[in-house]
């Protein structure tokens, strides 16, 4: 229980940290987490619209359909916009009717009607084609069968206030600050190699001091939650192209916006977090002497952590270079990781010397990792290793 009471605490300090961060982000500079906030303005007002809208122009008694749908509408790019409007608009006449039909053949007997529509609403939910709308249907019945109004002026009326959020929603999305997401991709490295270097960081200072298994499982869960990271990196680029698509303010904004980085940036950074992942998973697996691990001596130890702390500057200058436009395929500086090579091959001729071999195992193995570390954030030695400061070899 203290465990599980230890990793809620850290999991909840790391939630709180993110949303400190991403906050800070929206102050200060544009990027994800100021576009977010405009589309969550955005999709509040759409509602708003939509309900005075339909409150007052159709006198509807509930204008509930209008503002939920001008809600749901107001999505990441115009042209999910465009698509869930459709989809939308598919689903939610098909449950209206199916509802009404089985309150007719139910005589109107609330309990009846939803065994009735429920379970084939549902699976019709499943439709990979209507994507995240599919369960609007059921609800959609669910309304109509609890409130009772399944007349044909009655749906007529949810249909039209359906009809009147989906154009509000699309027209607010497509016209008041139509998300173009050019610089989303270098947003999201530049924060996932933040992450990267903080880590690194916190893996050097803790290795000069004594450590233990609640700090290293610390360093792990943080590694574990860097995939987020990659992930978001992914969409990013997805969401980058399709946000030009179909969308009238592309042409509205800067033309000298300067294009994301290349794929390859993301699938390097992809490596640099799958190898710290393993370094911290190594790390974990020593400080609990897991499987017979052992600790290696303490001038390895000392000396590791002054190798991770050149990685993390090393890491550092990657995540500076994708915070400026234009430069998000920008190589570090060649001082910084010809250091980082000479401490590593350093390291690496005094493996040797170890007597211990279950200790040069676990060095030989933390050694990989930085080496396979090193390799994603300097491409060129990773090219030609040979060629790289002071002939850094190829294998640990």
């Amino acid at each position: 229980m203290p465990e599980l009471m230890g990793k809620i605490r850290r999991q909840t300090g790391y939630e709180f940290a993110a949303v400190r961060r991403s906050t800070g982000r929206a102050l200060r500079h544009s990027g994800p987490e100021r576009a977010t906030a405009v589309q969550a303005l955005k999709a509040a007002g759409a509602a708003m619209a939509a309900w005075a809208l339909a409150a007052f122009w159709i006198e509807s008694p509930m204008a509930l359909m209008a503002p939920w749908t001008a809600l749901v509408l107001v999505d990441t790019t115009v042209y999910r916009s465009l698509r869930a409007c459709v989809q939308q608009m598919v689903i939610i006449s098909v449950g209206a009717v199916w509802a009404s039909a089985a309150m007719y053949l139910t005589r109107g007997s609330t309990l009846p009607a939803m065994a009735v529509s429920l379970p084939p609403l549902m699976l019709i939910a499943g439709y990979r084609r209507l994507g995240a709308q599919g369960v609007y249907g059921a609800t959609t019945a669910l309304f109509v069968i609890a409130y009772g109004s399944y007349q044909p002026g009655q749906i007529g009326h949810r249909l039209l206030e359906t009809l009147i959020g989906a154009v509000i929603g699309l027209s607010v999305n497509a016209f008041v600050l139509p998300p173009v997401r050019l610089n989303d991709v270098c947003a999201n490295l530049h924060s996932l190699a933040m992450e990267c270097a903080g880590l690194l960081r916190a893996i050097a200072d803790g290795l000069e001091e004594p450590w233990g298994p609640s700090q290293a499982e610390a360093w792990e869960d943080r590694a574990t939650r860097l995939h987020r990271g990659v992930r978001a990196v992914s969409e990013a680029r997805h969401k980058t192209v399709e946000s030009v698509r179909l969308n009238p303010g592309r042409r509205l904004r800067r033309p000298h916006r300067t294009p994301p980085p290349t794929p390859d940036t993301d699938r390097r950074w992809q490596s640099v977090v799958h190898h710290l992942t393993a370094l911290t998973r190594t790390l974990s697996g020593v400080a609990a002497r897991s499987h017979g691990l052992s600790a290696p001596p303490d001038r390895f130890t000392n000396d590791y952590a002054a190798l991770t702390h050149a990685v993390s500057r090393l890491c550092q200058e990657q995540a500076e270079a994708l915070a400026c436009p234009g430069s998000g395929n920008a190589e570090p500086g060649h001082g910084q990781a010809a250091e980082a090579w000479r401490q590593y091959e350093q390291m690496l001729g005094r493996l040797q010397t170890q007597a211990d071999p279950a200790r040069t195992v676990v060095s030989g193995g933390l050694l990989v990792e930085i080496r396979q570390l090193l390799l994603s954030l300097t491409p060129a030695q990773a090219r030609d290793v040979s060629s790289g400061p002071r002939g850094a070899r190829p294998a640990a």
